[in-house]
């Protein structure tokens, strides 16, 4: 089992210590924590924003990997009930989705405190199935899915860097892509989808069907672009965002 102090998953960038509600964000596949520190710049003044960073990447690089989605909720669960309490929301993007979903799920069961709200972008819904096996490929592969995601910018062209993440992101590739479908779990609290319309890892329709895993609220928005639609629209997401985190300090009575 991986490292599970709070000091190694956790990042706050901008620490807020008198904020009334949390953000807990669930980087990508070979994501990083560092992807988030414009979200969490953008929350810092109204939420206790937390950034997971997961093993094996960046101040992290020595860290053994984790090697399935379950393991790897499994150790987040751990670290999240440790926090203090405060109502929370959990955003996770691609990978991150389905890790948040199932953090959410096991912290339900009884293993701390879940979060009141869900918001899952550019993920299809937990018991939709394709056959992917991007992670079998060689490095050429793996770099042509990345640039046709075109997530990671520039950093395709810098050789070091490249060099250094091709381990995260095949280990990453093969915990989502060996996940299996769970077309009967759900969560109690609301979910909220975002995606691209143009996404070639989940299509409009996979996404909604978010809502059969939720037995409370659902709401959908789509946004023009593909995979990563949310780093050209950061300002819109991040309203999105910015209203599930209003919603989280409304009584419930009102919600």
């Amino acid at each position: 089992m991986s490292d599970l102090a709070p000091g190694s998953w956790l990042r706050r960038y901008f620490p807020s210590p008198e904020a009334a509600v949390r953000l807990v964000c669930f980087p990508h596949a070979g994501g990083s924590a560092s992807f988030y520190r414009p979200v969490a710049s953008a929350h810092s003044t109204h939420a206790d924003v937390v950034v997971l960073q997961y093993p094996g990447r960046q101040d992290r690089h020595r860290h053994p990997f984790i090697e399935t989605i379950d393991d790897y909720a499994d150790a987040i669960t751990s670290v999240l009930a440790s926090e203090p309490e405060l109502p929370t929301a959990f955003f996770g993007h691609s990978m991150g989705a389905t890790l948040a979903f199932e953090v959410a799920h096991r912290l339900e069961l009884g293993a701390g405190r879940p979060p009141r709200a869900l918001i899952v972008s550019g993920r299809r819904a937990p018991g939709t199935v394709r056959e992917e096996r991007v992670h079998e490929s060689d490095d050429e592969g793996l770099l042509a899915e990345l640039r046709r995601l075109n997530g990671t910018g520039a950093a395709l062209d810098d050789e070091e860097i490249v060099r250094m993440s091709l381990p995260a992101i095949r280990n990453d590739y093969k915990a989502i892509e060996t996940y299996p479908p769970r077309p009967n779990r759900s969560v109690s609290c609301p979910v909220w989808a975002l995606v691209g319309d143009d996404d070639p890892k989940t299509t409009v329709d996979e996404a909604l069907r978010w809502k059969h895993h939720t037995s409370a609220l659902f709401g959908m928005r789509t946004f023009p672009g593909g995979h990563f639609y949310l780093t050209e629209h950061a300002s819109a997401v991040n309203a999105e965002i910015r209203k599930r985190l209003d919603e989280l300090e409304q009584p419930a009575s009102s919600r």
